[in-house]
């Protein structure tokens, strides 16, 4: 007897796996379908999903914002502008203030003229603007010919009109021969060096001072760009009830407070930052911290 060869053909394990599989989902049976409706969805469910009709006239056309599309709008950029180098400084500057401790001497100049009292000093101020040099060669002028046509006494009679003083140098002289009535500082000169020691000079003369907002808005008053300190010698008589007003508010609100605040100092408010930081730990311990605590520490 000749043996008969049986052949075997090697089928993959994954292969039978399947097959196996697919015959059990063919046998089983299959659910009966009955007349029965599902329950309806509550009221509001499908307020959202309703499809808004729309108009066949306008077509929609999304805006793509990519790298040489659609150009984007126009938005607040300042965040994201490089501004020039003295809008960086002197903002840095305006902080720096803040955060570090000022020396007394320096953080009085932060204690300035309140507003109404300020507009009141300046309408005065404005009344005795010196003269330009239009006004000036004018009345030399005249003042030459009256002499000349021998109006001796009329040329005796006209005296120099009152006007405020500026310059520094100038003002202080004044101040040390007690002829000032009133001696105006600017709280931003920079630098300050050149006006710190003023208020002590004025209180040690007995000459009322103020401080105010602004060497700008003082050098307005003189025909100027900027003014460090501008000083009122004599006033007109209808104006010396008004002069004594600011007198008296100057005495009350510098001279007198001076020795209370040559022991202030200034600066040392901390940033959001810094507070909040300060805020988490305090609640972490399970203590309570204030803002005006959180500015000491």
């Amino acid at each position: 007897m000749v043996s008969q060869a049986k052949w075997y053909t090697i089928v993959p394990l994954r292969d039978v796996i399947a097959a196996k599989l697919s015959v059990q989902l063919d046998q089983e049976p299959k659910a009966k379908a009955t007349g029965k409706k599902p329950a309806p969805a509550p009221y509001g469910a499908n307020k959202g999903q309703s499809k808004t009709q729309k108009n066949p006239l306008f077509e929609s056309r999304p805006k793509n914002f990519g790298i040489g599309q659609d150009i984007r709008p126009k938005t607040d950029l300042t965040r994201f502008v490089k501004w020039p180098q003295y809008v960086r400084l002197q903002r840095q500057k305006v902080i720096l203030s803040q955060r570090l401790k000022v020396p007394p001497a320096i953080a009085q100049f932060s204690h300035t003229l309140d507003k109404n009292t300020a507009t009141q000093l300046f309408k005065l101020l404005n009344k005795y603007r010196p003269e330009t040099k239009q006004e000036k060669k004018a009345r030399l002028e005249a003042l030459a010919k009256a002499t000349a046509e021998e109006k001796e006494a009329q040329a005796k009679d006209s005296k120099k009109p009152l006007f405020v003083k500026y310059g520094l140098n100038h003002c202080v002289a004044l101040i040390e021969a007690k002829k000032a009535s009133l001696v105006v500082i600017a709280h931003d000169v920079d630098p300050i060096e050149l006006v710190v020691f003023l208020p002590a000079l004025c209180r040690k003369m007995g000459v009322p001072y103020v401080i105010v907002k602004g060497k700008a808005r003082l050098g307005t008053v003189v025909h100027k760009k900027t003014a460090a300190v501008v000083t009122l010698q004599d006033v007109r008589s209808e104006d010396q009830r008004e002069l004594a007003t600011l007198v008296s508010a100057a005495k009350a609100n510098f001279t007198d407070k001076y020795e209370e605040q040559r022991r202030v100092w200034g600066g040392g408010v901390r940033g959001p930052k810094s507070t909040q930081m300060l805020r988490k730990r305090a609640k972490a311990a399970g203590q309570a911290l204030s803002v005006a605590n959180a500015q000491k520490l």
